[in-house]
């Protein structure tokens, strides 16, 4: 079986120069733990739920009310966005991905072309339903 036949079509992405605020209101508003960066529609970047944790005080999940919150809330995307990527093609197999999640820390893939278009995203979670389908039937 191929990536594009389990992939995730749909992906939010943001650009490098974006703010951690906007960040912020795409993982409150959206079902999505991994932001795909882009610059002039290619991949150059990744930014996880975890990333965003990470860069964020605790007092960020209330309004920002100091200003540290805020310089925080107004630091760039790229300061915070994994730039080593591990990605994969539409035809490569599930095997490919699974293998690629055992070798690297990482919980998603970006599905691409030869040019770095984006076509998708996978996370180990598609590769559990698939599993879980595949042993329910």
């Amino acid at each position: 079986m191929q990536l594009k036949d389990i992939m995730q079509p749909k992906v939010v992405t943001v650009t490098a120069d974006g703010s951690l605020w906007e960040v912020k209101m795409l993982f409150e508003n959206t079902k999505f733990h991994h932001l795909l960066v882009t610059d002039d529609k290619k991949l150059v970047g990744v930014v996880s739920d975890r990333d965003y944790l990470k860069a964020a005080s605790p007092n960020l999940n209330q309004q920002a009310t100091t200003a540290a919150d805020g310089a925080t809330l107004n630091q760039r995307v790229s300061s915070i966005m994994s730039t080593q990527l591990k990605t994969l093609a539409a035809e490569d197999s599930i095997l490919d991905a699974i293998t690629l999640f055992n070798q690297a820390n990482i919980s998603c893939i970006p599905i691409v072309d030869h040019d770095m278009n984006i076509e998708g995203i996978i996370s180990w979670r598609d590769i559990m339903k698939l599993m879980y389908e595949k042993m329910n039937k």
